[in-house]
């Protein structure tokens, strides 16, 4: 597993910047850079479950570990979901179950957020982690700042 960082300061309040990052209307928007038709489902809950999912309903099951709005969320990615089927007990799952998102958001000023991601990737992921990190903080300061 490699960890990966991504940061991007963004000339909007922290709150601003929290609710474009996990609002359906938004979360599809920046998202598409790791898959078109991304979305996301979750209880908002420590120890609850979340889903994220292409526009086929397939994706992960993860759930959070820490949660304290509007600065930090981090998620661990359980396993896998398709056909309303939760896998967390594959040989294939437990190679990577537990690995982390970890989203942290800071207020630079009233004005200005910065926005990290950490992940854990595998190897063959790093370079769609890139991509979908990289394009899709761009375009959430896009739309943050218009």
């Amino acid at each position: 597993m490699e960890t990966l960082n991504y940061e991007m300061y963004i000339n909007a309040p922290i709150q601003d910047v929290w609710n474009l990052l996990w609002s359906e209307e938004t979360y599809g928007q920046w998202t598409q850079f790791f898959e078109e038709g991304s979305q996301f489902k979750t209880d908002w809950k420590v120890g609850g479950k979340t889903y994220f999912t292409n526009k086929n309903g397939e994706g992960m099951v993860s759930t959070i570990v820490s949660l304290n709005e509007p600065t930090e969320v981090v998620f661990s990615h359980l396993g896998t979901y398709k056909n309303d089927v939760e896998d967390t007990q594959s040989r294939d799952v437990k190679q990577w179950s537990g690995t982390e998102e970890k989203y942290f958001l800071r207020a630079v000023d009233d004005t200005t957020t910065e926005l990290r991601a950490i992940v854990h990737a595998d190897e063959s992921m790093v370079d769609m982690m890139n991509t979908g990190f990289n394009k899709g903080f761009e375009l959430l300061k896009k739309i943050a700042e218009s």
